[in-house]
């Protein structure tokens, strides 16, 4: 898959659309250090063991590298950043009953502006799947000659 570059000094603002989670009973802040187990327990039912890893690094970092929705108290999504790769992007996933709710247009917004905040000009999406979400939510663009990118395939279980 190809890997995305946005601009991190022309986001978009996110008001609106945190004004309308919150009239939801949905926030989207940065994760705890006392989260970390259930985020990625949480990640791993429903997401896998990759992504569930890579959350776990992003735990590692100060600050936590690692936004969550929440929603009536239950964990609606998540977005990391620096885990894989520093200045790269993701994973970002909703769970599927709160999804179509803007959930992760926020997530995703949260965590760029973090990114920005700790000095970086640009943003990589790296193997990025829902290509048009991120073009039409952030303006993202294909990065040129990126596939396959850093992803090797996965180790085999045996």
């Amino acid at each position: 898959m190809t890997d995305l570059l946005v601009k991190l000094y022309d986001l978009p603002d996110r008001e609106d659309l945190t004004t309308s989670l919150a009239r939801q009973e949905t926030i989207v802040r940065r994760a705890m250090a006392s989260e970390r187990k259930q985020v990625a327990v949480w990640v791993q039912q429903l997401f896998g063991d990759g992504w569930a890893a890579e959350s776990q690094v992003s735990f590692a970092r100060q600050p936590i590298a690692c936004m969550v929705a929440v929603s009536g108290g239950r964990l609606a999504g998540f977005a990391c950043y620096d885990s894989t790769c520093r200045n790269f992007f993701g994973p970002i996933g909703v769970d599927p009953n709160f999804r179509h709710r803007g959930i992760g247009q926020v997530l995703l917004l949260a965590a760029l502006e973090a990114m920005a905040h700790a000095g970086y000009a640009y943003a990589i999406i790296g193997g990025a799947g829902p290509m048009a979400f991120f073009e039409k939510s952030v303006g993202a663009f294909p990065i040129p000659g990126s596939t396959p990118g850093i992803y090797q395939p996965a180790i085999k279980r045996v």
